[in-house]
């Protein structure tokens, strides 16, 4: 039989399918394949960007177990999420087929990737959180190329790299100062060394350093409900127990989280506080010091031991109040209304300190002046405050307020408060002494709050009660508690906060060492040697740093304005004091406004002369006669008026020249170029962050502009009037008017009036006696 021989059968080829899954598997077999040993090492870079991205977000997020746990939390967690992120991406490159070191450019864009997520959800947009996170993949980059150059054996290039990105964080990038093309006709003068020429008549103030300790011994101690679980002082080793509060009528908002990690919940809210006393028998006057919104588990209120340390050694009784579990926490948030229960915690605190003094073998026993008390806040301590001591406009009805109205708060002291409407109100303040300092470079309330306190304080006449208020040009906003760091906003974000232009932190607190004291000393115990700073800044200069520039606004009882601009928005009429009226520049009534171009609550005299303007431009008040301004004139030393510098605004960043000129009724003039009294300064021109185009990127870019209305306030005596012209007489002023020399300058104008020294007879009682005898 023949057999029917055929082809043999064609071997089967694997199926697409198979075919790629093969090719994938050999590609995921080989995903370490090109990860030698120099890039194996080299992951150490990325690792270190890693934890420095998750380091920076537990220190502005801190669990309350301590820094050390914080950052090993921080390691663990960035070492492990690295990994899971750089394998991923390894695998990914492996199956993309890209010939490259995958575990290591894995855990490169994990490490951009986790800088990039940590930053968008830190008050930073998507384009600067991915352009910050490919620089730090970069630095990662070559600082693990320079780590695996090391265990390569590759010593000298390896060193070489690293020390170079070592030096990268010392090469200065941030702050500075606008600068404007100069007028080639003029001088510019800004700074603290501008004012030179006037300052030398200045006389110094004839007493001692306020900001020096005084000649009282002193003793610290704590009182406490003695429960707390995170401070010895406020626990076991508390001296005095104190009464646990019920706010539970005023919380809307109490985190179950905060409740675990205080042990208490707003039925039981502590009164703590931090006492620096006198060791003699007083009474003495008490002083009580309320910090701002931190990080909860970053405790603020030990930061003012400087300020309570000092104020005991000069005869006050100092505390410090513990507000912590009102702070802002980022795992339980804040309690709802905490600007409320801020101050209504001091008014608890003033209920039992009440209860003290009347206690025997207390420490606080007949130890209290009940008749002198100050409250001095920081940030939103310094709102509280200023409530507390308007506290019928919130608290009307509060069993506390029988036992606080035993205190006289006389005195009110803010350190870059923050001003928000509470349930439709704002403090204000009536025969209440005011306040407020703030830092020019303050990041985090970068608003003048505080000046809108000062115009909402009022005084009767004649009262010794007065409003002033500091504005510092290098100061931040953090170093007025020696506690809460150098950087103005919570880490992540603060990291890109400049601090090259921001003076040093002793130095920051002195001046408020020396502005509190002085202010305590004039307001509670009556040493009216020290009022004169507050009139003048320059009286107390040798005091104060020296390479800051300071801008003072000051009104009391004495004050008697003709022109406050609040009246009506009609610009030719000073009130009921007479008639105004200009030429030669761009004159209006407008708001002041602050960085975001929103309005501070008062208005004022805008005036600009043109740059290309010929014409002499004036600015003239005429004054009617009558009993009224006669009034305001009796008693009186001079002119007072307020002035902000607004030439940044107009294009010029050099101070104006302004002169002001008095004319009385029978015609006789004498002019004086406002320098001969206090040259004007060039306002502050901030940048927060490190450069422009990332300070408009952080924040929710609430910064604004470079500035705001800042006003200084500057008191020409008549007596400098009368040396340019005997003839002329201050009893019969007609009109007072405000030349502007120089083109291009902007100014405006507030709170113009006549004040008095009051510690003397003045020359116009002198004049007037003079006339009424003629």
């Amino acid at each position: 039989m023949d057999l029917e021989l055929g082809q043999a059968p064609a071997p089967k080829r694997p199926g697409r399918h198979r075919l790629v899954i093969e090719i994938l598997g050999r590609r995921i077999s080989e995903t370490y394949h090109y990860d030698t040993r120099i890039w194996r090492s080299g992951i150490a870079g990325p690792w270190m960007v890693s934890f420095a991205a998750f380091a920076a977000a537990m220190l502005g997020a801190p669990t309350g177990l301590g820094k050390q746990a914080d950052l090993l939390l921080a390691a663990g967690i960035g070492t492990a999420l690295l990994a899971a992120a750089g394998h991923l991406a390894a695998a990914l490159l492996a199956l993309a087929g890209l010939r490259l070191p995958r575990l290591f450019t894995g855990c490169l864009l994990g490490s951009a990737g986790i800088v990039m997520v940590i930053l968008c959800n830190s008050h930073v947009t998507a384009g600067a959180a991915a352009a910050v996170a490919a620089t730090a993949a970069a630095f990662g980059a070559l600082a693990g190329v320079g780590v695996g150059l090391l265990r390569t054996g590759r010593i000298l290039p390896g060193l070489l790299l690293l020390a170079a990105l070592a030096a990268l964080p010392f090469i200065p990038v941030g702050g500075f100062q606008l600068q404007r093309e100069a007028d080639p006709d003029r001088t510019e003068v800004s700074g603290p060394a501008a004012d030179t020429a006037a300052s030398a008549a200045v006389v110094p103030l004839a007493a001692a350093n306020p900001g020096a300790p005084g000649p009282y011994a002193y003793r610290s101690f704590t009182y406490a409900g003695g429960s707390d679980r995170h401070r010895a002082e406020f626990g076991k080793e508390a001296a005095v127990r104190s009464s646990s509060v019920n706010a539970s009528s005023y919380m809307k908002k109490w985190s179950p989280l905060r409740t675990l990690f205080w042990g208490f919940d707003p039925e039981s809210l502590p009164l703590n506080g931090r006492v620096w006393m006198p060791e003699e028998d007083g009474p003495f006057p008490l002083v009580l010091i309320v910090h701002g919104n931190h990080m909860m588990e970053d405790f603020s209120d030990g930061g003012y031991a400087y300020l309570g340390e000092l104020l005991a050694s000069r005869g006050f009784i100092a505390i410090s109040l513990d507000e912590n579990f009102l702070n802002y926490s980022a795992w339980s948030g804040i309690p709802k209304d905490d600007y409320k229960l801020r101050a209504w915690i001091i008014l608890k605190h003033l209920e039992q300190l009440s209860a003290f003094s009347d206690t025997p073998d207390n420490p606080f026993y007949n130890k209290i002046d009940f008749a002198e008390t100050a409250l001095i806040g920081h940030s939103r301590g310094g709102q509280a405050v200023a409530m507390a001591a308007d506290a019928q406009r919130w608290f009307k009805g509060d069993p506390a307020l029988a036992s606080v109205s035993r205190f006289h708060i006389s005195a009110v002291a803010a350190l870059a408060p923050t001003d928000q409407t509470v349930d439709g109100k704002q403090a204000q303040l009536q025969d209440i002494s005011y306040m407020a300092l703030q830092g020019a470079r303050d990041g985090d309330v970068h608003d003048f709050y505080g000046d809108r306190q000062y115009i909402r304080s009022f005084y009767s006449a004649n009262t010794d009660s007065f409003k002033t208020s500091l504005y510092i040009g290098d100061a931040n906003h953090s170093q007025f508690n020696s506690d809460w760091g150098l950087f103005d906003l919570a880490f992540p974000t603060g990291l890109f906060l400049s601090r090259s232009e921001i003076m040093e932190e002793e130095e920051q607190r002195q001046i408020a060492k020396v502005y509190l004291s002085a202010y305590l000393e004039t307001t509670l115990h009556g040493r009216r040697e020290y009022a004169g700073l507050f009139r003048d800044y320059r009286r107390g200069r040798e005091w104060l740093p020296k390479a800051t520039s300071y801008f003072n606004r000051y009104q009391d009882g004495r004050f008697r304005g003709i022109a406050g601009y609040e009246e009506d928005r009609d610009k030719t009429t000073a009130g009921r004091s007479g008639t105004i009226s200009a030429a030669g520049l761009h004159w209006t009534e407008e708001t002041a406004k602050d960085r975001e171009g929103g309005g501070k609550g008062t208005y004022g005299a805008f005036l600009e002369r043109r740059a290309d303007e010929d014409r002499e431009a004036i600015y003239r008040i005429s004054l009617s006669a009558g009993p009224a301004n006669d009034a305001a004139l009796y008693g009186a030393d001079g002119l007072s008026f307020s002035m902000a510098n607004r030439n940044a605004d107009s294009g010029s960043g050099l101070p104006p020249q302004v002169a002001v000129e008095l004319t009385d009724r029978l015609g006789n003039t004498a002019r004086l170029p406002l320098s001969a009294v206090m040259q004007p300064l060039q306002l502050p021109q901030t940048q927060f962050a490190w450069t422009s185009w990332l300070e408009k990127r952080i924040g929710d870019g609430k910064y604004g502009k470079p500035s705001e209305a800042v006003f200084q306030t500057y008191e020409l005596p008549f007596g400098l009037f009368r040396g340019k012209n005997p003839s002329f007489d201050p009893a019969r002023l007609a009109q007072i008017t405000f030349y502007l020399l120089g083109g291009g300058d902007a100014i405006m104008l507030d709170d113009i009036g006549f004040y008095s020294g009051g510690s003397h007879p003045s020359l116009m009682q002198t004049a007037l006696i003079r006339n009424e005898s003629d």
